[in-house]
Order: structure tokens, then sequence, then C-alpha cells
């Protein structure tokens, strides 16, 4: 069963790859497009960047990209960066 942290991240992280071509995403830009909460999504992003799944830029364009192309990430990796299913 997947937790609402997991749907979150999935959401998040495919809103990522369908604007990659863009730039850096910022976290507000994903909040307000998947109406999630910036602090839930600030928490996600923490764990997703530990395992390398996105990475970060800083500044006034900085935001969030993939580590790698999408078709590389699957969505096992994205729900298991901790335990974003209840077993």
């Amino acid at each position: 069963k997947l937790t609402t942290k997991g749907r979150y991240a999935v959401m998040a992280m495919a809103d990522l790859a369908s604007n990659t071509n863009t730039g850096p995403i910022s976290l507000t830009e994903i909040s307000l497009r998947q109406n999630i909460s910036l602090a839930y999504l600030e928490q996600i992003f923490i764990k997703l960047k530990n395992k390398k799944l996105v990475k970060s830029s800083r500044g006034t364009t900085g935001g969030y990209i993939l580590e790698k192309p999408a078709s590389e990430i699957k969505l096992s990796n994205i729900i298991n960066v901790e335990r974003l299913v209840r077993i």
C-alpha cells in the first residue's frame, strides 16, 4: 500500500520529469502545480537528493533537476527512498 509521502514523491518526480526542458524547477512551482504542501515537498526532496535521484542548484534560477534521464528512473526507486510504501 502506497503511503501519502510515496504518492506525493511520485507526483513530484513526474512533474519534474515533464518540465525538465525548462531548467531547474523550484519546489514552490511543483507545490503549486501539484497542490502539495511546500514543507512536505522539502522533506521528500531531501531524501530524493540523498538517494541521487535529483540534484539541486542554488540562486535565483535554482531548483531541482533529475540526476539521470527519466527513462532510467523506476517507480520502485522513488517509492523505496525511505519506505514510502507500507508493508
